[in-house]
C-alpha cells in the first residue's frame, strides 16, 4: 500500500538532484520586503480605493458568492465588472471566471470544434498549453513567435476550423508577440485568434487596453481575448472577452464557468475600483515603462545577460536552476523577493530569475534592489 508513497519519494529525491525543489514560502502580512516577484505592475492591489471597495461589498454580500454563476454566485459586483471590462477592451461582452487558468480552459475548449486545428507558440503558458490538451484537438506547436511557421501549420490543414494561440505579453522572458502579423495570417487562412493578454492588460495599450488593443485589433470580430485579473488589476479570477455570441457559448456550454464556484463579490467589486485607476492611469504606465527601462539597463551594465522586454516582465538568465534558487533566496534573505523560473516552467531549459517591475515600490526601493540582483549575482 505504500509503494506509491514511495515512488513519490523518490521523484522527489531526483528532483532536488536536479534543482528543482519547489517550497511554499508563506507572506506575513505587511511584510516589508521589496517586491519584485509578484505581479502587482501598477501597485493597485493594496491602493486604498480598491480595499474599501471590496470591503463595502464584503460587508453587503460575506465571504464568499455562495454558489456558481448559474445558481446564486451571480452578483451586481460580477455584472458591473464583465461591464466595465468589454468597454475598456472595446468587445460587445465579457466573462468573468475564478481564474485566468480556467478562463483560458475554458476559451479554447468552446472554440474547438470536431475537425479544429489549434496552432500554439512554443512559449505559451502552461494554461493554454493544459487548454489545448483538454481539448482533445489536433495540436500544432510552432516556433516561438514566428507569423510564417504559423502560416505554414494553417496552410498544411486547408478546409479545416483552426485557431491561432497566443499570449501578447510573454511571462517568461516578457516579450511581444507580432500580434498583428499574427492576426493577417489568421485571417488570410480563415482562422481564429485567442490572444492571452494577462501581463499587457493595464500596461499596454490605449488606456491599458492591453497588447490586442496596442495591436490596432479592438473589436475585431475573429479575435478572442483572455486575460488575468491578478496582475496589474491587483485582485483574482479571469475574463474571456469577445463577440456576444461567443459570451453567451460560454455562458451556456463552458464547464469552467457553469460548474465552478464564482469569484467572490468582494473580489470582483475591488477589480472593478482597479479597473477605473489602471484605465486612467498613465502616468503610473509612464513610471512603469521608465523602471523596466532602468532595470534593463542597470543589470546589463552589471554583465548580466537580460532580455529586451516590451512590457514590465525582465528575464535574467541565470547559470542553472540551483543557481537561480540560490540566487534567489540570498536576494531574499536582503529584502528583495523575485522570481525564480526553472525547467519545466521554462519554455527552453534555461533558469532565470524573473524581475516584475511593480510602480507602487518605493523609487529608492526599487534602485536599492537593483543592487542587490547585482550583488547577489552567482
Amino acid at each position: 500500500m505504500a509503494d506509491w508513497l514511495a515512488a513519490l519519494h523518490r521523484r522527489a529525491e531526483l528532483r532536488a538532484k536536479a534543482g528543482l525543489t519547489r517550497r511554499l514560502r508563506p507572506r506575513a502580512a505587511g511584510d516589508v520586503v521589496v517586491d519584485l516577484a509578484g505581479n502587482d505592475y501598477l501597485g493597485l492591489a493594496a491602493h486604498p480605493e480598491v480595499t474599501a471597495a471590496a470591503g463595502r461589498a464584503l460587508a453587503a454580500y460575506g465571504l464568499g458568492a455562495t454558489g456558481s454563476r448559474l445558481v446564486r454566485g451571480s452578483t451586481d459586483a460580477h455584472h458591473g465588472l464583465e461591464a466595465a471590462l468589454a468597454d475598456w477592451l472595446g468587445v460587445d461582452g465579457s466573462l468573468v471566471f475564478s481564474s485566468g487558468y480556467l478562463a483560458n480552459l475554458g476559451a479554447i475548449r468552446a472554440l474547438t470544434q470536431p475537425r479544429t486545428l489549434l496552432v500554439s507558440d512554443a512559449h505559451n503558458h502552461a494554461s493554454l498549453i493544459d487548454g489545448c490538451r483538454i481539448s482533445g484537438a489536433e495540436t500544432v506547436v510552432t516556433p516561438h513567435a514566428d507569423p510564417a511557421a504559423v502560416a505554414a501549420a494553417l496552410a498544411a490543414a486547408p478546409g479545416r476550423p483552426a485557431v491561432v494561440v497566443t499570449e501578447s505579453v510573454f511571462s517568461v522572458d516578457g516579450d511581444l508577440a507580432p500580434l498583428a502579423e499574427l492576426h493577417a495570417v489568421a485571417r488570410r487562412h480563415g482562422a481564429l485568434l485567442l490572444v492571452d493578454d494577462a501581463h499587457a492588460l493595464g500596461v499596454l495599450g490605449p488606456a491599458g487596453a492591453g497588447g490586442v488593443a496596442a495591436a490596432g485589433l479592438t473589436g475585431e470580430p475573429d479575435v478572442v481575448v483572455t486575460a488575468t485579473l491578478s496582475k496589474a488589476l491587483g485582485g483574482a479570477g479571469g475574463v474571456v472577452a469577445g463577440p456576444a455570441e461567443f459570451v453567451r457559448h460560454l455562458v451556456e456550454t463552458g464547464r469552467t464557468f457553469i460548474f465552478d464556484t464564482a469569484l467572490p463579490p468582494a473580489v470582483a467589486a475591488g477589480v472593478r475600483a482597479a479597473l477605473d485607476l489602471a484605465r486612467a492611469g498613465d502616468d503610473l504606465r509612464a513610471e512603469l515603462a521608465e523602471r523596466t527601462a532602468l532595470a534593463v539597463r542597470r543589470l546589463r551594465a552589471a554583465g548580466l545577460e537580460v532580455s529586451a522586454p516590451d512590457a514590465a516582465v525582465v528575464s535574467v538568465t541565470a547559470p542553472g536552476p540551483e543557481a537561480a534558487t540560490a540566487w534567489a533566496a540570498d536576494c531574499a534573505d536582503r529584502g528583495v523577493a523575485v522570481g525564480c523560473f526553472r525547467p519545466p516552467s521554462t519554455p527552453d531549459s534555461r533558469s532565470r530569475l524573473r524581475v516584475t517591475v511593480n510602480a507602487g515600490v518605493a523609487r529608492a526601493d526599487f534602485g536599492r534592489a537593483l543592487d542587490v540582483i547585482v550583488e547577489c549575482t552567482p
